[in-house]
């Protein structure tokens, strides 16, 4: 088997709370994102971009949603607050992958926005592939038009999802994965 097969035979992803230092150095990091952005692109509409958040910026960020949160329901838990607060912190590296849709263009919304979500797969693999752990989530916030707006989004974008990115700190269990007889079918006329 190719070792490409074997590469995506074998990616999972690694809870944020698992990982850890050291993320992609400046020049590897910058290779991944490029390499990430290779997908493919109805139109050469580019319907995506990228924001990088290390450091102090993911605690702030925390802050930022769970101040949201509260404002909307202020009888949630000390706990659910912290958990706000924290969500961001665990990775060393988040980059928020944020869908621009061109709603003049002839390319459907979710042409583009499945674009964006291309360069997020291409992350978890290209972490993958270079060592690296890295988990894709949503939550609440990538919905979130308030969220959106801390984050500086306009009008006609929204986040396909906050990818954390780290060192696995431990080994982590692949999970149960369908069958693919349960999923492939033949189509005949």
């Amino acid at each position: 088997m190719s070792d490409a097969l074997s590469l995506l035979q074998q990616r999972h992803s690694v809870p944020s709370r698992q990982l850890g230092e050291p993320v992609p150095d400046e020049s590897t990091l910058r290779a991944l994102l490029e390499a990430a952005i290779r997908v493919p692109d109805h139109g050469k509409l580019v319907p995506f971009r990228l924001i990088q958040m290390q450091g102090e910026a993911k605690l702030r960020f925390g802050e930022r949603m769970t101040a949201l949160v509260i404002r909307n329901k202020p009888e949630l838990s000390d706990s659910k607050r912290e958990k706000e607060r924290l969500r961001y912190t665990f990775a060393p590296l988040v980059l928020v992958i944020v869908a621009c849709i061109d709603e003049e263009s002839s390319v459907p919304p979710i042409e583009q926005t499945l674009t964006a979500g291309c360069v997020a797969q291409n992350l978890l693999i290209g972490a993958y592939a270079l060592g690296f752990g890295a988990q894709w989530l949503t939550g609440w916030a990538a919905y979130d038009r308030e969220a959106a707006a801390v984050l500086g989004l306009a009008s006609n974008e929204h986040v396909v999802g906050f990818m954390h990115l780290g060192t696995p700190q431990i080994d982590v269990p692949d999970r149960d994965r369908p069958a693919l007889d349960d999923l492939l079918s033949t189509w005949t006329p």
